[in-house]
């Protein structure tokens, strides 16, 4: 195997004042642990394990699942303690190493893909960059032949290194001289031991670590804190909005919108101000999304309008439109050229083609046919104080304004239900049913007298 890769995702994450694991906490929908991750696979790594505390290895396991391997580190001794811990696992398995830590989500592919070019060769190299603002990082000691060595921030005392270009704590190794080097780190004046301590062995074994620079600044950003985890969303967000600016979709107001790391976006698709498209949402090609909607994990097809509402866990097809101030419940499937008017509510439900709810109502637990008409204030009372019940409306069918369908009930194809009506037994095809409770008569329109 030529690439493992490892994160380093095992200390506590005490500035963060949380009873979480640092790496659960979430950037842009996405937690922080798994940007390494998925940074590690794209660069090539065929196994990657992350380095975990006895503590959060059940937390860290239900994230991330079986997608990659686990090894413990049992006491918080330093970043070579931690990738210590998976020698276990990969020592002989691959004849490169990438280590990267679990609290930078800014790193981009770019960059590692220059930290492999950089390290060909050489047993040890960084990224390293020069920072927009002050960091508590690493200095990289730099001369002709490579890095010298690095000094840790906390250790800099007579600020030998202020000038020097900062580690970002992403490092590509050949794994034979690592698992070599690495028994000879020992312990700093704060009882750790150091990644970067391997620069300064590789120096004194006259083959000195290599650096690549960032591709940007900001990659070399960590989160340690709740304002650290803040600027980190913001980064990821702006860099989210080129990204999709970039590829097609128009954004009217950027800086309103809020796109999650995970989601989606067909191109010509407008997204209007004061939006937020969530989780893995998928938007189709040539949408108008907003202004002011929230699209959470759900589908929305190509040529939908959603305006003013909210869609969770829902599907919407092609050439649907939904809103003003509607909502799309976890387990709604409208399908293509659906109108949901203002207020509408739908929950577990499946509303066919063609069909129109235009006022506001309750869609819950239902299968409503293609063609079908809803009229204002439509409710199915799916729910009878202890358990849930599905309606049945039919294709053609037309729900006179206020009916209630009490279910479980169904209304065959091309019935109608009067004004006001409420539903307690099945309404045969082609029938009407009026009055409370309703009774059944001939839909056929009576003659004037």
């Amino acid at each position: 195997m030529e690439l493992a890769g490892v994160v380093l995702a095992a200390g506590k994450g005490r500035r963060m004042q949380s009873k979480y694991p640092k790496g659960l906490h979430r950037v842009c929908g996405k937690a922080l642990v798994r940007y390494p991750v998925e940074l590690l696979r794209q660069a090539g790594a065929q196994r990657v394990v992350v380095v975990v505390s006895p503590g959060h290895r059940a937390a860290i396991e239900q994230e991330l699942g079986d997608a990659v391997e686990y090894a413990v580190q049992p006491q918080p001794q330093g970043t070579a303690d931690a990738l210590a811990a998976a020698a276990g696992l990969l020592q002989g398995q691959a004849a490169r190493l990438l280590v990267c830590g679990g609290d930078t989500p800014l790193v981009s592919a770019e960059s590692v893909r220059r930290l492999l070019a950089a390290g060909d060769g050489a047993p040890m190299a960084l990224l390293a960059g020069e920072p927009l603002w002050p960091l508590d990082l690493g200095r990289v000691i730099e001369s002709g032949a490579g890095i010298e060595r690095i000094i840790e921030a906390a250790e800099d005392a007579d600020g030998a290194g202020a000038q020097a270009r900062q580690n970002a704590g992403v490092y590509a190794f050949d794994a034979e001289w690592l698992w070599a080097a690495l028994p000879q780190v020992g312990f700093s004046s704060s009882g750790e031991r150091y990644l970067t301590d391997l620069a300064e062995i590789a120096a004194r074994q006259g083959t000195p670590a290599a650096a690549a620079a960032l591709q940007d600044p900001e990659e070399l950003f960590g989160v340690n804190d709740r304002q650290q985890l803040a600027a980190a969303e913001f980064a990821m967000r702006e860099r989210i909005r080129r990204h999709w600016m970039q590829h097609g979709v128009t954004l009217s107001d950027p800086g309103s919108v809020y796109i999650d790391a995970d989601a989606v976006i067909g191109q010509d698709t407008v997204v209007r101000p004061n939006t937020s498209i969530l989780g893995r949402s998928v938007i189709g090609e040539d949408c108008e999304i907003g202004p002011n909607s929230i699209i959470r994990d759900s589908s929305v097809g190509q040529g939908c309008r959603v305006t003013a509402s909210m869609l969770e866990e829902a599907i919407l097809g092609d050439g649907s439109d939904i809103g003003p101030f509607s909502h799309l419940r976890p387990g709604a499937h409208i399908e293509a050229g659906v109108h949901l008017g203002n207020f509408v509510e739908v929950k577990e439900s499946r509303i066919a083609s063609g069909s129109a709810m235009g006022h506001f109502g309750y869609v819950g637990d239902a299968e409503v046919g293609p063609g079908v008409n809803l009229g204002a204030g439509v409710i199915t009372c799916n729910y009878d104080g202890k358990d849930k019940h599905r309606t049945i409306i039919e294709a053609g069918a037309f729900i006179g304004c206020d009916t209630m369908l009490v279910a479980p009930v169904s209304v065959g194809a091309g019935a109608i239900t009067g004004a006001g009506a409420v539903i307690t037994r099945d309404v045969p095809a082609a029938r009407l049913a009026v009055g409370v409770p309703a009774t059944i008569r001939d839909a056929r329109r009576q003659p004037a007298t």
